[in-house]
């Protein structure tokens, strides 16, 4: 099964139905219980990173989440949730993130337009499985202030340009990070989803 965390954070509905259209089934799940039969994990989120994470940590799903990481249950963060599973973010403060990928969350150079809306294309770093299917350099959907920095590269997929080079998909192990939001991203987007969600 996938499931998708509802946590009161964000793009819930797009991302089910970008899913749908893929032909891909899914699970908006917003307890432990239906956490622990995952058998893939859609983490989504929009807005800011510390609301966000209370959000995650009141939800009571956190504990559940983390033991399907540690049995090996691929996990997807999307966009604030990719950021959530960095070591921390310096959003309106330094504040601590799951720590599940080791790395920080940063703001945009104050000499460049934020947030970043639009279209970016993404340099692919190695191949991976998320990849399958999906050109180098494929243009994804961006909203965003603040984006993910890898402390080891081999946890960076791909990086984006603007106005310098930052990491845009990150991987370790059965987890995975994107800034962008794929259920926007049309095709590529899709493909990327679809790649994941059919992973065993």
């Amino acid at each position: 099964m996938n499931v998708i965390i509802d946590y009161n954070v964000g793009n819930l509905n797009n991302l089910k139905n970008a899913l749908a259209y893929s032909g891909v089934k899914s699970k908006l799940v917003s307890n432990a219980d239906e956490v622990k039969k995952a058998d893939r994990i859609l983490l989504p989120g929009v807005g800011a990173f510390k609301p966000a994470m209370n959000h995650l940590k009141h939800s009571g799903m956190l504990e559940a989440l983390h033991e399907k990481v540690l049995s090996g249950t691929p996990m997807l963060g999307v966009c604030v949730g990719a950021q959530l599973l960095m070591d921390n973010s310096e959003e309106d403060g330094i504040h601590e993130g799951l720590g599940w990928i080791q790395g920080e969350v940063k703001r945009f150079s104050h000499k460049l337009k934020i947030p970043q809306i639009g279209w970016n294309s993404v340099k692919q770093q190695k191949k991976n499985v998320l990849f399958k299917d999906v050109s180098d350099e494929m243009y994804f959907y961006f909203v965003h202030s603040y984006h993910l920095e890898a402390i080891k590269s081999d946890h960076v997929l791909g990086t984006t340009n603007y106005g310098y080079d930052f990491t845009s998909v990150v991987s370790k192990d059965n987890l995975w990070g994107v800034q962008f939001h794929p259920e926007k991203s049309q095709n590529a987007g899709l493909q990327l989803l679809k790649n994941f969600c059919t992973l065993t």
